[in-house]
C-alpha cells in the first residue's frame, strides 16, 4: 500500500514537478497577497498574457526566453501605467486593451514564423517536462523575490493601503510601485515553465484570496498563502498522476476548490456571528424577566 502511494515520487519527471512547485510557490503566494490587497488581480492576468510576444521574439532571436518574457512583461506594466496616468480611461480598461493587443501580436508572430516550440506548452506549461535549467531559473528568481517581499512587506503593505501616507512616512513610493511591477514580471517568468501563461494568474491571485478569507492579520495571510499555494501545487501534481490529467489545470482546480471551501466557511461564520449578535440584543434583560421597574 505504501509503495503504491509513493510510486509518483520514484519517477524523475515527477520529482522535478514537485521541486519546481516548491521553488515557485512561495514567491507566487507572497506576491498574490499584495495583488489582492492592491486590487491588481487583472494586472497579473495582463502581464501573464503580454509576455507571449517577448517569448516568441526571444526564441526567434536565439536569446534566453527569460529575457524576452521579462522585457515584454515590464513593457506591458509600464505602458499600462503611462496610459492610465495620461488619459481618462480607467486602469482596468487600459490593462484589457494592452494585454489583449500584446497577446494578439504574440499569436501573429508565432503563426508567421513557425518554430519547434509548441504553443500549448507556452500557454499551459509543461510541468512534467521541467529540466535542470528551469529549476535553476525558478530558484534564481524566486529566492530574491521571497527575500525582498519578506523583508519589505510592511513598506509594500502601507503603499498598497495608502500611497499618500506611505510617501508622508518617507517611503519612496515610486520605487515601491515599479518594484512591485518588476517583481510581478519576474514571478510570471518563473512560473512560465510550470503552469504556463494563461494559468499563471491562478497562482498570482487565488492563494492570496484564500488567505484573505481565513485570516485577520496580514502577517498570517502571508504564511497561509504560502502553505495553500505549495500544498495545492503538490496535491495537484500528485492527483494528476493518478487521474492521468494535465498537472497545471489540476492545480488550478485544487485552488478553486479551496477558495470555494474558504468562502463557504466564511459565510457560515458570518451567519453564525450575526445570529448570535441578534439573539444577544433580543434577549430580555433581568429587569424585564422579573417585571421589576427600570
Amino acid at each position: 500500500m505504501i509503495e503504491t502511494l509513493l510510486l509518483p515520487f520514484q519517477f524523475p519527471f515527477m520529482q522535478n514537478g514537485f521541486l519546481i512547485s516548491l521553488i515557485v510557490s512561495p514567491a507566487a503566494a507572497l506576491l498574490s497577497c499584495f495583488l489582492v490587497l492592491k486590487g491588481w488581480a487583472l494586472m497579473g492576468d495582463a502581464v501573464s498574457h503580454a509576455i507571449l510576444p517577448g517569448v516568441v521574439l526571444a526564441y526567434l532571436l536565439g536569446i534566453p526566453l527569460i529575457v524576452g518574457a521579462f522585457t515584454a512583461g515590464m513593457g506591458c506594466s509600464l505602458l499600462t501605467g503611462y496610459l492610465a496616468e495620461n488619459s481618462r480611461v480607467k486602469r482596468d480598461t487600459v490593462m484589457g486593451v494592452v494585454f489583449s493587443g500584446m497577446f494578439a501580436v504574440g499569436l501573429i508572430l508565432f503563426v508567421a514564423f513557425p518554430s519547434d516550440a509548441h504553443l500549448d506548452q507556452i500557454l499551459f506549461g509543461n510541468m512534467l517536462g521541467v529540466g535542470p535549467a528551469d529549476l535553476w531559473t525558478g530558484l534564481a528568481i524566486s529566492g530574491p523575490v521571497v527575500a525582498v517581499l519578506s523583508l519589505k512587506w510592511r513598506d509594500f503593505l502601507l503603499h498598497a493601503f495608502d500611497p499618500a501616507q506611505a510617501q508622508a512616512a518617507g517611503l519612496n513610493t515610486r520605487l515601491l510601485h515599479y518594484g512591485l511591477l518588476t517583481i510581478l514580471s519576474l514571478v510570471v517568468v518563473a512560473v512560465l515553465a510550470s503552469v504556463g501563461l494563461i494559468l499563471a494568474v491562478a497562482l498570482l491571485v487565488t492563494p492570496g484570496a484564500i488567505a484573505f478569507l481565513v485570516t485577520r492579520s496580514f502577517g498570517r495571510m502571508l504564511v497561509v498563502s504560502v502553505v495553500v499555494c505549495a500544498g495545492s501545487m503538490l496535491t495537484g501534481i500528485y492527483a494528476s498522476f493518478w487521474l492521468d490529467s494535465a498537472p497545471a489545470p489540476t492545480i488550478v482546480l485544487v485552488l478553486t476548490g479551496l477558495f470555494l471551501a474558504a468562502f463557504t466557511a466564511r459565510r457560515i461564520q458570518v451567519a453564525r456571528q450575526s445570529r448570535a449578535d441578534r439573539e444577544k440584543y433580543e434577549r430580555p434583560s433581568p429587569n424585564e424577566r422579573t417585571g421589576a421597574p427600570l
